[in-house]
């Protein structure tokens, strides 16, 4: 079972649409026990940091997502509240990853746009979450702010600026983009953690 951490930030009903597709079996929840109990924990969402960091806070989950030991897939802001700091809100995040979430520089006269919005390719992937996917392959964006490139990157894109599309640090795993909306992409993407 597959547990969705539900904390008010966005629209969770791609995310559960896109594993409907790929017949995985889910529950959304906020309930403590569950996420501890589940094979694989996503944590989705659109929103502002802070916000969200908040909402993780007082449902109290920051915690109990830094010592989950079962396979966890943070998803846009899902992957930035794992970083270390954000400058959305100026807030401390969860600090799973060793980097920060800095906000993108518009540049007109580059074609530099915030948000970054759309189709995007993505390179140096790295495997396991990668497994099947070509390099330079297109998946879908939609943000403002992104991690900087550590360590623990194993995915790049570019929008004025090279940044970090995907992270992995033991059994934790995140993406800028968006799995459930890039298409036969994402949903081998989504495939590739499932079978972690």
């Amino acid at each position: 079972m597959i547990a969705i951490i539900d904390y008010d930030t966005g629209n969770l009903r791609s995310v559960c649409n896109a594993l409907e597709r790929i017949g995985a079996e889910y529950c959304v929840t906020d309930n403590i026990d569950i996420i501890k109990s589940a094979d694989k924990v996503l944590l989705p969402g659109v929103g502002e940091a802070s916000s969200a960091m908040n909402e993780l806070q007082k449902r109290g989950l920051c915690d109990v997502i830094k010592n989950l030991t079962s396979p966890v897939l943070g998803i846009c802001i899902g992957m930035q509240l794992m970083c270390r700091h954000s400058e959305e809100g100026n807030v401390d995040c969860l600090g799973i990853f060793d980097t920060d979430v800095r906000r993108f520089v518009p540049d007109a006269s580059k074609g530099v746009k915030v948000p970054h919005m759309g189709w995007n390719e993505i390179r140096n992937l790295q495997t396991p979450l990668f497994d099947g996917i070509e390099e330079g392959a297109f998946v879908y964006f939609v943000h403002s702010f992104a991690p900087d490139i550590c360590d623990d990157t194993i995915a790049l894109s570019c929008n004025g600026r090279e940044f970090t599309a995907a992270l992995s640090k033991g059994n934790f795993y995140a993406t800028q983009f968006h799995p459930e909306k890039s298409g036969d992409i994402g949903e081998q993407i989504l495939k590739n953690f499932i079978a972690l």
